[in-house]
């Protein structure tokens, strides 16, 4: 047991440091190196701005961390797939059948101002698909890409017109070979005479462009046609060539050649079936106007 003075020294002491310790944690002093733990100093920290009562401590993201909002024509796009896949071409215009071609090859942006743009200039959806290149490059805000897409439905548009004018003789399936002539030559902007190379069972051997012209002529030369059908082994031949001007009326000057072709293909025996004219409005076949 301890004398006196000295418990009452050590209570004093004991209340001194009690009180050291309460004057610190309610005024703490900057010029006091105090080792504290973490949690400890957030909580005496009193820089710190307060937390209003009520209001959630939980943390809160910043404006930067939230997730950007979807694009306006994210559901749009969603949209005209939808329409396309249940009721086919018919269920859109034709600026939303490029749109939707477009928005496959572009995935990022609006392409429906770009869509409308090009049905404005070109005239129709047609010929958009038809049309050349370096024209195509030409409109603003078309790139590489948009090109690429549009060439390869026109392709693929061309592909599937041959193919179903050669599952029957040719003869047999005049429909078919009607449609295929305008999918590849009813759109063009300038003249081109092709040839399509039968064989003995008027199946289509080959279909070849024989000479591209200007917007009303295309020379052609009666020897060179009947030249490369003796190198393809054709025993006919039907020749079909386009007017840009949207008038399908055989000329003078295409009743003149068309002659000259039938008389030197007669020596070699080969048939000249027909000289189809196709344009935009439609189509003349010279057989049907008795001029073969």
């Amino acid at each position: 047991m301890l004398p006196p003075n000295k418990a009452a020294n050590k209570k004093g002491e004991a209340d001194l440091s009690e009180t050291e310790d309460r004057k610190a944690a309610s005024h703490p002093d900057a010029s006091i190196d105090v080792q504290i733990d973490d949690g400890t100093r957030v909580f005496f920290d009193q820089s710190r701005a307060a937390v209003p009562v009520g209001q959630s401590t939980s943390f809160q993201p910043s404006p930067s961390d939230a997730k950007p909002p979807k694009p306006h024509y994210h559901g749009h796009r969603q949209r005209l797939r939808e329409r396309f896949l249940k009721g086919g071409a018919n269920a859109l215009a034709d600026y939303e059948l490029l749109e939707l071609l477009l928005c496959m090859a572009m995935p990022r942006g609006d392409v429906k101002p770009l869509a409308k743009s090009l049905i404005t200039q070109f005239g129709s959806f047609a010929n958009v698909l038809a049309a050349r290149s370096e024209d195509l490059q030409k409109a603003k805000g078309l790139g590489d890409a948009g090109i690429a897409a549009i060439k390869v439905a026109e392709a693929s548009a061309q592909y599937l017109a041959r193919e179903r004018a050669m599952e029957l003789p040719v003869i047999a399936s005049w429909e078919q070979l009607i449609d295929y002539c305008r999918v590849r030559l009813g759109h063009r902007k300038t003249e081109e005479l092709h040839l399509l190379f039968l064989d003995r069972k008027n199946r289509l051997i080959a279909d070849e462009c024989h000479q591209t012209g200007t917007v009303d002529h295309t020379p052609v030369y009666p020897r060179e046609v009947i030249k490369r059908a003796l190198e393809l082994h054709a025993s006919a031949i039907i020749l079909v060539h386009n007017h840009p001007s949207g008038d399908a009326t055989p000329s003078r000057g295409d009743i003149d050649m068309t002659r000259k072709i039938v008389e030197a293909a007669k020596a070699m025996e080969i048939t000249i079936h027909d000289h189809i004219i196709i344009s935009q409005a439609g189509y003349n076949s010279f057989k049907t106007l008795g001029l073969i």
